[in-house]
C-alpha cells in the first residue's frame, strides 16, 4: 500500500489506473478506523482492481462547537488496518491542501440536505458534497462504497452524483452493529461507561419502529411517539429528532403509504456525545 498525502500526486496516480483500464474503487472515510470502515474497505477490495482508502478530517463539514478538535485521530494505526484491509492507496491529504488561501466554492445540494441532520447541523451537508466531490475528482473513482448509518449522507451524495453527472457509482452496506445494537461509530469512543449502556435503546427504538410498521401501523406520528417514549425510559439521552421518512427524498410522513423505501431514523445527545442511527425498510 502506498500513502499519499498529495493531492495532485494522487490524481496522476489515479489517472494512470484510469488510463490503464483499472477500475477504481474509493472509501472516502474521516479515520479512527472500526469494524464498520473495514467491512466497506473490504468490500470495495472485490469491487475494484484499484481501492483506495481516504483519510480527512474535513473541517468544513463540523460546525462552531462541534467535535472537529477532538475528533479521534491515529494515523499510524489506521495506516497498518488499511494495509491489512486490502487499501492499495491510502489518500491522507491536509487541509491547507484542501482548501487552500483563497479558497470559495462549495457545493450546495437542496431539498435532500435540509431535514433532519440538515436542521441540527447548518452547513453540514455543504461541507460533506463539497469533500466528496474534491475527492472523487482526485481518486477519479468508477465505484464509491459507503455505510448505511450515516444515511442522510448518502441520499445527498446519491442526488449530487445524479444531478452533476458525476458518473460514480454508489454502493451502501449495512451498518454494522456491537453485539447489543450499537451502530459502530468512531464517535462512540467519547461516551461513559453509563451512556454506553444505555446507547442501545437507539437501535431498540428503531426496531420497535420497524416493528410496528411490519404489523399494519402507518401512521407516522403514532411511530415517532413510540419512539420517543422508549428512548424517555430507557436513556437520559437528550432527543434531536425521531422519523419517518421517504427513504430518498428524506420528507416526512404523516402517513406510510404502501410501496414504499422508508427510512426510519433519530439522533441523540448522550451528555457531549451525539449519536444517530436508522433502518430502511419497503412497506
Amino acid at each position: 500500500m502506498k500513502t499519499i498525502a498529495d493531492p495532485r500526486e494522487m490524481q496522476n496516480a489515479a489517472e494512470l489506473h484510469r488510463r490503464a483500464g483499472k477500475r477504481i474503487a474509493v472509501v472516502p472515510t474521516m479515520g479512527a478506523f472500526h469494524e464498520g470502515h473495514l467491512a466497506l474497505i473490504r468490500d470495495a477490495r472485490k469491487r475494484g482492481e484499484v481501492l483506495i482508502v481516504t483519510l480527512f478530517v474535513n473541517p468544513v463539514q463540523f460546525g462552531k462547537g462541534e467535535d472537529f478538535e477532538r475528533y479521534p485521530r491515529d494515523l499510524e494505526r489506521d495506516t497498518a488496518l488499511a494495509q491489512e484491509a486490502g487499501a492499495d492507496f491510502l489518500f491522507v491529504p491536509q487541509a491547507a491542501e484542501m482548501y487552500p488561501e483563497g479558497y470559495q466554492t462549495y457545493v450546495t445540494v437542496e431539498r435532500v440536505a435540509r431535514p433532519l441532520e440538515g436542521t441540527v447541523r447548518p452547513g453540514h451537508f455543504r461541507g460533506v458534497a463539497t469533500v466528496v466531490v474534491k475527492l472523487f475528482n482526485i481518486t477519479m473513482p468508477h465505484i464509491a462504497v459507503f455505510g448505511q448509518k450515516d444515511a442522510q449522507q448518502v441520499a445527498v451524495i446519491r442526488r449530487m452524483v445524479r444531478d452533476l453527472n458525476l458518473g460514480v457509482e454508489l454502493v451502501v452496506l449495512p451498518t454494522v452493529r456491537d453485539a447489543d445494537g450499537l451502530a459502530l461509530s468512531s464517535r462512540n469512543a467519547y461516551l461513559t461507561a453509563e451512556q454506553r449502556c444505555d446507547a442501545p435503546a437507539l437501535y431498540a427504538a428503531l426496531q420497535h419502529a420497524g416493528a410496528m410498521v411490519t404489523r399494519g401501523e402507518r401512521s407516522a406520528p403514532v411511530i415517532v411517539a413510540a419512539m420517543r417514549a422508549m428512548l424517555r425510559e430507557r436513556t437520559a439521552a437528550v432527543i434531536d429528532y425521531c422519523s419517518v421518512a421517504d427513504a430518498e427524498t428524506l420528507e416526512e410522513f404523516e402517513f406510510i403509504p404502501a410501496g414504499r423505501q422508508v427510512l426510519i431514523s433519530l439522533a441523540a445527545r448522550f451528555g457531549t456525545t451525539r449519536l444517530i442511527d436508522n433502518i430502511p425498510l419497503t412497506t
